[in-house]
């Protein structure tokens, strides 16, 4: 089984509650306030690896989940942070949100990405110590997080790749260049997912990847081409395996029209992509007459390579040639895309509406900051609440709104009369 493509959840750690603690001590009158911070939640983070080349283990686990941040404590001590979680995936990995936005492209081996931070821990009572409230008894509740669905792509990652029909050789062309070993047989569809090698010239080595399962309609989802064309993305020079003989009653010429035709179709940029001509299978009958036809239209516009693969025919040629196209092109890049970020970043902006006459509720990033430190059962607690709303202008706000003595405001989980 080899699968490139899945979806899975990822939650950072939820942020530690401050504590609201008062000094209490033998011979120490009015000790204070002494509650410490809760700690940060912990990260997802994603790390990309060579030891693998599938997301098959992503198809037993889909929950990742970070440790959450530890209470504070008394005596200003701090809670422990949240243990980070790893999340390790196969270079080539494309991380992205379930509308298909990209998150990061693990592109190189040990890249370390931060997909998710862990919620902040809540400030203790300490903190919220003023010239007038001495020993508050209140404290702040961390940032609870948000668990996300992430879709994870693997575009493998290769210097060439080898495309064609079924049954043309390319994995007989894989094994005799590199010491892949794929499958072999005489049978359409023998190789059912990418197969890498590694191929040695000189002083010089490059990556060779087998793109399995191309036929006509493959960019549409015909056969196993719908799944494996992402893999050509990364490829900085396509080799064109062609049946030449067309020992299986095709005609070499539109075989390699079809496929240049789907590949074009899933992606307009491959276009871009430099390409080499295989004219394999030279030993079998009709193969001369074959390339002499395709010589003529497409010589001018390809190397053209004719090869018998199963006999090491026209190899060291293919070989010499990939080399020398390879050395004149750029190097592989990681994805050119604006990233995008999972996480909300919360301002303390508000604003109020209208749920239905005389009923406003008050909305925005400040909410979400004021429902941490709100407990409706202290004093200190819903006085500091009240003040918070003048001095941010919520109050005058709602005035403007139309709110008047007896109308109802909502804020966050809070709900109450206004008196003007």
């Amino acid at each position: 089984m080899f699968i490139d493509k899945v979806k899975i959840f990822i939650k950072a750690g939820d942020g530690g509650n401050g504590s609201a603690s008062l000094h209490a001590e033998k011979y120490v009158p009015n000790g204070g306030p002494d509650g410490g911070d809760g700690g940060k939640g912990g990260d997802v983070i994603f790390v990309a690896t060579s030891a693998e080349n599938t997301l098959n283990e992503f198809h037993y686990q889909k929950h990742f989940r970070a440790g959450n941040g530890g209470n504070g404590g008394s005596k200003n001590c701090y809670g422990k942070k949240g243990a980070d979680i790893i999340v390790k995936v196969p270079v080539g990995t494309v991380i992205k949100n379930i509308d298909g936005e990209i998150i990061a492209d693990m592109f190189q081996d040990g890249q370390q990405q931060v997909i998710l931070s862990g919620g902040r821990g809540g400030r203790g009572n300490y903190h919220f110590k003023t010239s007038r409230r001495q020993s508050p008894s209140f404290a702040e509740h961390g940032v609870k997080t948000q668990e996300y669905e992430v879709v994870l792509e693997l575009k493998t990652i290769a210097d060439v790749g080898l495309v064609g029909f079924p049954n043309v050789g390319k994995s007989t062309l894989l094994s005799v260049v590199s010491q892949a070993k794929p499958k072999i047989a005489n049978y359409h569809f023998t190789t059912l997912s990418p197969n890498l090698g590694v191929v040695n010239y000189y002083d010089n080595t490059f990556v060779m990847a087998d793109i399995p399962g191309l036929i006509e309609g493959a960019s549409e989802g015909a056969g196993l081409g719908h799944s494996f064309l992402r893999h050509i993305e990364r490829t900085r020079l396509l080799v064109h395996v062609l049946d030449i003989s067309g020992s299986e009653q095709r005609d070499p010429l539109q075989d390699f029209e079809l496929i240049n035709n789907e590949i074009y179709s899933y992606d307009a940029a491959l276009k871009r992509l430099p390409m080499i001509v295989v004219a394999n299978k030279m030993d079998m009958p009709c193969a001369e007459e074959n390339l002499r036809r395709f010589t003529d239209k497409y010589g001018d516009k390809y190397t053209i390579v004719p090869m018998t693969t199963i006999i090491h025919e026209g190899v060291n040629q293919l070989i010499a040639e990939i080399a020398r196209q390879l050395a004149e092109l750029p190097p592989l890049q990681p994805l050119e895309f604006t990233p995008v970020a999972l996480e909300q970043q919360h301002s303390d902006d508000f604003a109020v509406e209208i749920l239905e006459p005389d009923v406003f509720e008050v909305v925005g990033g400040l909410v979400e900051t004021l429902s941490r430190k709100i407990n409706l059962d202290d004093y200190d607690s819903f006085g500091y609440f009240q003040r918070v709303l003048k001095e941010r202008g919520v109050i005058s706000e709602l005035r403007k709104a139309g709110a008047h003595d007896g109308s109802t405001v909502i804020v966050g989980d809070v709900e109450f009369d206004f008196v003007d």
